[in-house]
């Protein structure tokens, strides 16, 4: 655990040597406590410190060094405490031990060392105590915090054990400590422990307790339990609703996360800009637009400046709900902007299909001053293999150079991706095999993806081998090889795949649909829903419907399934499908002319894709598709992808 450099009073002494010379002369008839405590409180520390080392017998007391050394903490000053600390030495020296003996003092001492990031010479104030039997439970929860705030979670816990062996009785902030260490780790027998723990004290648990026990449920996904946990609270601050919120959030259960937040304001708890940021990401996540422009209306009503990353996330909320000219408003009316703020609007129009936009964006990025990182140019190489613009994205890749960007697996995946989709798949086999790092599954499965666009078998199964052995459980990669062979009409090594997938236990995953009307968020799953398929209202409209959209010039593709069955039932499964589902359901239950958004889980198979833009045309709707991919605009019976995608 400890690292090799160990602490040093000689490196305090040699820190000291120039900084005690000529210390600041105090008037006369000034207490020497009365300044030390100005000093302080004026944020005063380098002559604070001197004022001790100029007259340390003046200063012989805890409260004294106490006062300072909490001065030392909040400045992350290592190098004044490291010259406290000597003169605390040399006072230990000269026979004035009770100083550096008192608890509050060496708990201060190893918070110092601890925040600065010395968590072995902390460690050692520690073991220097507990050799002298000097160590109280503040210095051991001293201890474990300076690790778990450095990330050492597990050297947390442990040492929370050791002070429980030492018959050490455990405070509330000791308890809170264990509890952040056990969700850290996610380790929910230890946090259960714990909570034992609380309940076995005798004592209430205090607003700090019950957040972390919060934090504890929701990080360890036992949504039931952070939920009574709740409940029970007697009071619930801002934290301890927003550790709800993330919990449900985390679990992408996002209508169960806004009920929360709803039920937030109508207790009348003044949210945070956290809160504001946690919503809008489970708003962007599921495409729920609706909910994203409540808490638009939130931010706007609010008397307070919304800070960046709140901004950032409402940008980013409209970028992934499809709608790049509402993100575009958020970023003309934002007085600050970094380069977060620009990446979210450069996506925002590359995944909505419209690179022209990108591009004249990213050039007035580069004009301004803001230089582009690596997630720029995976939004700009994206974008370009999804428009078709093969030669933007090969410039694009170049141009990573002049800003002295090194192209790292996610580069090399777009341009790939970029030069499978236009069809030079050989050309793309070797950027793989030649790139300077080990492939990884984004370039394989991008070139996977390529040759079932392209129908290219021989490269399909070169490739497929390589994706089951870095991904031997990814369902997607079967169905893919699957297709391949389907659309070959090579059904024997279709029956292949299939008895493959069995044998190692792996289950095709389920199309899913899902799709905001009102504040109520309905999923679909395909070939499920009998019930609403079989309703009159859906059985009229589906009649009434294919026979407009058939009439317009819509021909069933039956490609997409991958059953050795006849045309028709074929055409029945692919009727099926989830964003089928969600789109009758709109129609249904949406007024005329209104917007229909859908998001699916998968991409979108070829006829569903045709017959949404035969749909868009005959009632006039506007259709928004968000697939794994990207977005599709169906409008007038066209779709912004353009039919590449």
């Amino acid at each position: 655990m400890f690292c090799s450099t160990s602490f040093s009073p000689a490196i305090a002494l040699s820190t000291t040597i120039t900084a005690t010379s000529n210390p600041k002369t105090i008037k006369p008839g000034k207490p020497f406590h009365s300044t030390l405590r100005s000093l302080c409180r004026s944020g005063r520390l380098e002559e604070a410190v001197r004022l001790i080392e100029s007259a340390p017998s003046k200063f012989a007391d805890p409260q004294s060094y106490s006062l300072v050394l909490h001065s030392c903490i909040s400045s992350k000053s290592l190098e004044h405490g490291q010259r406290l600390y000597l003169q605390l030495l040399l006072c230990k020296d000269r026979g004035n031990d009770n100083i550096l003996d008192d608890q509050t003092v060496r708990a201060k001492l190893v918070t110092l060392y601890s925040v600065c990031g010395r968590i072995d010479e902390a460690r050692q104030i520690l073991e220097d105590g507990l050799d002298n039997g000097l160590v109280s439970e503040s210095m051991w929860v001293a201890m474990a915090v300076g690790y778990s705030k450095n990330g050492f979670s597990k050297e947390a816990l442990l040492l929370y054990r050791d002070m429980l062996l030492q018959c050490v009785v455990p405070s509330k902030f000791a308890l809170s400590m264990a509890l952040k260490a056990s969700a850290d780790l996610m380790d929910l027998w230890v946090g259960k422990a714990v909570h034992a723990q609380v309940l076995k004290s005798g004592e209430d648990p205090d607003q700090a307790v019950y957040n972390a026990l919060l934090n504890l449920y929701g990080e360890c996904r036992c949504l039931e339990e952070a939920l009574r946990v709740f409940e029970k609270m007697p009071e619930k601050n801002v934290i301890s609703w927003n550790s709800l919120i993330a919990a449900f959030v985390e679990q992408n259960q996002v209508t169960e996360a806004l009920d929360i937040f709803r039920r937030m304001q109508r207790d009348r708890i003044m949210f945070s800009w956290v809160t504001l940021t946690t919503i809008l990401a489970a708003c962007a996540a599921a495409t729920v637009l609706h909910s994203g422009k409540e808490v638009h209306a939130q931010i706007v009503k609010s008397k307070a400046r919304p800070d960046i990353l709140v901004l950032n996330s409402l940008m980013d909320m409209y970028a992934k709900c499809g709608t790049p000219d509402y993100c575009k408003k958020v970023f003309v009316q934002m007085q600050e902007k970094d380069l977060t703020t620009w990446n979210i609007l450069l996506n925002s129009y590359a995944i909505n299909g419209s690179m022209d936009e990108t591009v004249k964006l990213f050039d007035e990025m580069t004009k301004s001053g803001i230089r582009p990182d690596a997630v720029t140019f995976v939004t700009l190489l994206s974008g370009c293999s999804h428009a078709g613009l093969t030669d933007e994205g090969r410039r694009l890749f170049d141009q990573m150079e002049d800003f002295e960007i090194s192209p790292t697996s996610k580069h090399y995946a777009c341009l790939v991706d970029m030069l499978g989709r236009a069809g030079k798949i050989e050309e793309a086999l070797r950027v793989a095999e030649n790139m300077p790092m080990k492939p990884g599954s984004s370039v394989w499965g991008s070139l996977l993806n390529s040759c079932r666009l392209h129908g290219n078998v021989a490269i399909a199964e070169k490739i497929a081998g390589h994706l089951f052995e870095l991904e031997p459980n990814n369902s997607g990669n079967y169905v893919i090889l699957s297709n391949i062979y389907a659309n070959a009409g090579m059904w024997d090594r279709v029956e292949v795949v299939r008895e493959l997938m069995e044998k190692r236990g792996i289950k095709k995953e389920a199309g899913c649909s899902w799709i905001q009307i009102k504040n109520g968020l309905h999923t679909f799953v395909a070939g499920g829903h009998v019930d609403f398929q079989n309703s009159s209202e859906y059985r009229n409209l589906w009649s009434d419907l294919m026979e407009a959209v058939e009439e317009a010039g819509y021909v069933h593709d039956t490609r997409a399934v991958l059953h050795n069955v006849n045309e028709e039932m074929k055409t029945l499964w692919v009727c099926g499908h989830s964003e089928r589902l969600a789109t009758m359901f709109a129609l249904i239950h949406t007024g005329a002319g209104t917007p229909i958004r859908i998001t699916k889980n998968l991409r979108v198979c070829m006829d569903c894709h045709s017959w949404m833009k035969f749909v868009s045309r005959v009632t006039s709707r506007v259709i928004t598709l968000r697939d794994t991919n990207r977005f599709h605009h169906f409008k007038g019976g066209t779709c912004s992808c353009k039919d590449y995608w």
